[in-house]
């Protein structure tokens, strides 16, 4: 297929626009390297982007299941989330406090990510995490509980860790998850899961 059998085919763009873009897009590489406190399988650190793509696709997984959400915008809420911890890096869940600026901080490293980009797409983007972090509307309550869920999935296939690491993950994010039928259906699953493994933990210690 040659460019001309495109039905619409994208025009060149103003050099400095693409300059913004391709600057942007470097700089947020580094949530390659931004490591969370959950490991792969094999036991190798996780990133927060490997975490990013993995959210995305399971919510791609249950377009089906979500009619009447946008699913777009949903996939773009999970895609941004986490964009600013590429600056400063992730807090641990289990470290989270209320009232530790870390949400005012990810959102001033959001806004430094995005300094090159073209105005537009940056406030763009930036509504995109507002949306997230206010979780008031119906996408942004499923990617945070899908985030959560996306989690405890992960930490199910690490490596074994003790017993009080998944107790933990037995009220992580309850609130977040339990925002529809789907996601508590999903969190169920999840859980029972979740108390296999620490029965299979309790019952090696005896």
């Amino acid at each position: 297929m040659t460019k001309s059998d495109l039905a619409t085919t994208p025009a060149a763009i103003p050099h400095q626009r693409l300059e913004g873009i391709l600057a942007f897009l470097q700089e947020s590489e580094k949530l390659k390297d931004t490591l969370r406190s959950g490991t792969t399988r094999q036991g190798r650190p996780e990133s927060t982007a490997e975490h990013s793509w993995r959210l995305s696709l399971m919510v791609l997984l249950f377009e089906r299941e979500l009619a009447g959400i946008d699913l777009l915008k949903l996939v773009k809420l999970c895609l941004v989330h986490d964009l600013g911890e590429a600056i400063s890096g992730d807090v641990p869940a289990p470290l989270q406090q209320e009232g530790d600026d870390r949400e005012e901080r990810e959102r001033r490293d959001f806004l430094i990510l995005c300094r090159e980009l073209p105005d537009e797409i940056g406030q763009d983007l930036l509504a995109l995490w507002d949306e997230y972090a206010q979780a008031e509307t119906p996408e942004a309550q499923l990617a945070k509980a899908f985030d959560k869920l996306e989690t405890i999935l992960q930490h199910q296939l690490m490596p074994p860790q003790s017993v009080e690491f998944h107790e933990f993950n037995m009220t992580y994010g309850r609130s977040r998850t339990d925002v529809s039928a789907l996601t508590s259906q999903i969190r169920d699953y999840v859980d029972r899961n979740t108390q296999d493994i620490i029965s299979a933990l309790n019952d090696g210690a005896a």
